[in-house]
């Protein structure tokens, strides 16, 4: 039988706070030397209430820095906590290698920023684009009983060793895309996830490998949405 952490399972509990909360704004952890997590946590958390959570990875090349922009006025706006990781190496573990250590500072993060806030266990989403994408994807398949949303901007592919729970899913690409064009990605994960049972949102749109402002927009109310989708859908959407 295969490892569960070799699959992408994560030991990470929900738990009740130990620490005192972080201030607003941007904030290293101080786990890592190198490259470490950075958590935005935006005005009026009562972190003695659940509060909801986003983990943004960030594509190859990529940074904290660079992928924050992506959902942290969102952040502001809806009061959830974001947190950017960062992989180890120049993208992420599961796209070099296999899961490892990334997994692992995935863990001591998540642990870290539960011991501050009381987060939202109906709330916790993986979100990421391109590499960070299909990390998140991956990673949300594998810990579905842990993650309740994931939202995948121009992913390239999903590796699931393991299946748990069943987060709902919103995919997006554009149509554009010559880096990772949509037809051997977005399309056929959207329907083999829709065949396997998962409430997938499929929203395309003209554009390259790049996430649109509005297509984020649209995702972040598919997290805060009430009412659940049960049938899979997939829009386009032009500039």
């Amino acid at each position: 039988m295969i490892d569960p952490r070799l699959a992408g399972r994560l030991g990470f509990a929900h738990r009740l706070p130990t620490k005192a909360p972080l201030p607003v704004g941007r904030t290293a952890l101080g786990l890592f030397a190198e490259r470490d997590a950075v958590l935005v946590v935006p005005p009026g958390i009562d972190p003695r209430r659940p509060v909801p959570l986003v983990v943004l990875f960030h594509g190859g090349g990529g940074s904290a820095e660079k992928i924050l922009p992506m959902l942290e006025a969102h952040a502001a706006e809806r009061g959830f906590l974001l947190l950017a990781p960062q992989s180890l190496f120049p993208t992420w573990d599961l796209v070099i290698g296999g899961h490892g250590p990334d997994r692992e500072r995935l863990d001591l993060a998540l642990t870290e920023v539960a011991s501050r806030f009381m987060l939202d266990p109906t709330h916790l989403a993986f979100a990421g684009h391109s590499d960070g994408g299909s990390y998140a994807l991956s990673l949300g398949l594998a810990n579905g009983d842990l993650v309740t949303h994931v939202v995948v901007s121009s992913a390239g592919f999903m590796a699931a060793l393991m299946q748990t729970g069943a987060p709902r899913i919103f995919l997006s690409h554009g149509t554009a895309d010559t880096q990772i064009p949509i037809d051997g990605s977005a399309r056929v994960h959207a329907a083999r996830l829709a065949a396997a049972g998962y409430d997938v949102t499929f929203v395309t749109y003209d554009g390259p490998h790049a996430y649109r402002p509005e297509v984020v927009a649209q995702a972040v109310d598919f997290l805060f949405a009430d009412a659940q989708q049960s049938v899979p859908s997939e829009s386009s959407r032009t500039q």
